[in-house]
This record gives structure tokens, sequence and C-alpha cells, in this order.
């Protein structure tokens, strides 16, 4: 295995990028709790916390589930299903909108 012949210092480099990103991940969720207490409007709230979110997910997805290295069909795997969520959030906010304007 690759990872028996890792050195001291290789180690190091990795739990200071594990630790890093834990460190980001936390200060996030401070973030994201700073945010529920801003009285916004629920649009700009919604695109806050998704964009809060989105970051978070990205972080976890490519560090602790290892994605930063992996070949290009897990890129084009993962472009599709940020598409996939942007049509999503697009279709909420257009029922959103449609609803307001009905008055409903």
């Amino acid at each position: 295995m690759a990872s028996e012949n890792m050195t001291v210092e290789e180690v190091h480099k990795h739990i200071r990028v594990y630790l890093t990103v834990f460190a980001a991940l936390a200060v996030l969720t401070v973030v994201t709790v700073g945010v529920a207490y801003i009285h916004m409007p629920i649009i700009p709230a919604l695109i806050v916390a998704l964009i809060i979110a989105s970051i978070k997910a990205g972080l976890v997805a490519g560090y602790f589930m290892h994605l930063i290295g992996e070949k290009k069909i897990i890129h084009g795997t993962l472009l599709l299903t940020f598409a996939f969520f942007v049509a999503m959030v697009a279709l909420f906010l257009f029922a959103y909108y449609d609803q307001a304007q009905v008055g409903v």
C-alpha cells in the first residue's frame, strides 16, 4: 500500500490539511448560525444559506471524501450534480415567486 511508505513529514502535511479543513468547517458553521440571527428577507437568506452549505459540502467532498485528486469522470459527475442542484433551487425560487404573485 502507498500509505505504508509515507514519511513523517507527509503524514504531518495531511494532518495539517485535515485540521485546516475542519477549522474552516467550524468557522462556516459559526457563520451559518450568525446569519440565522440576522433578520433578512427569505430569498437573500436562502441564497446565503445555500452558498455556505455548498462551500461546506465542497470541502467535505473534496478533502474528507478524497475527491480533490480524482479523475475527470468524477469531476464531470460532480458538475452534473451541481447543475441539477442549481436547477432544483431555480424551480423552488420560480414556484415561490409564482405563489407570491398569485397571492395564495
